[in-house]
């Protein structure tokens, strides 16, 4: 059983196995990183997983694309790894670190493909200044994960780490 709950994540409550994070990591900023980690630390059992899945940067930095905060995602960042370890340091033992963002440009390929298939039905709800908005910041992204500037991360997370050790299944 799946119940789905719309809410700020630091008033969650209750106690889980496993807790998922898919693509939400880069719209808390970094400034709640470590709130973010310990809210999702108080919601664990203590021999519970938390997977983080996040679109991650190769470098530290506080600010995001201009262009992406003004048209896209307002408010959004990528973490770097320095970021999430400082986030997850006393918080979270690191099970495992999956980075599979040179393949995620395929994704977003198939994405705009289907976008752009679709757009004569989708025009009638849209404007063509959404369409080329969103048919840049697709390309641009696939780009970026082509050229490695953006990674894809999902990172597996422990409170005291799993006895015996985590098996990642690959």
């Amino acid at each position: 059983p799946v119940e789905i709950l719309l809410m700020d994540y630091r008033q969650a409550s209750g106690c889980f196995d496993r807790i998922y994070s898919v693509g939400m990591f880069e719209h808390v900023g970094c400034k709640n990183y470590k709130t973010y980690m310990r809210t999702v630390r108080r919601l664990l059992k203590d021999d519970g997983l938390f997977l983080l899945h996040t679109i991650g940067s190769h470098y530290t930095t506080t600010i995001t694309d201009a262009w992406i905060a003004k048209y896209i995602f307002p408010n959004s960042m990528l973490p770097s790894a320095a970021q999430l370890t400082h986030a997850c340091d006393k918080t979270f033992v690191i099970e495992d670190w999956h980075n599979f963002g040179a393949n995620y440009d395929k994704t977003l390929m198939a994405w705009f493909e289907n976008f752009d298939a679709h757009w004569p039905e989708l025009k009638t709800d849209y404007d063509e200044r959404f369409y080329r908005l969103w048919k840049y910041y697709l390309l641009v992204c696939a780009g970026a994960f082509r050229s490695r500037w953006n990674q894809l991360w999902q990172i597996v997370l422990s409170p005291y780490g799993v006895v015996g050790g985590y098996r990642a299944p690959r």
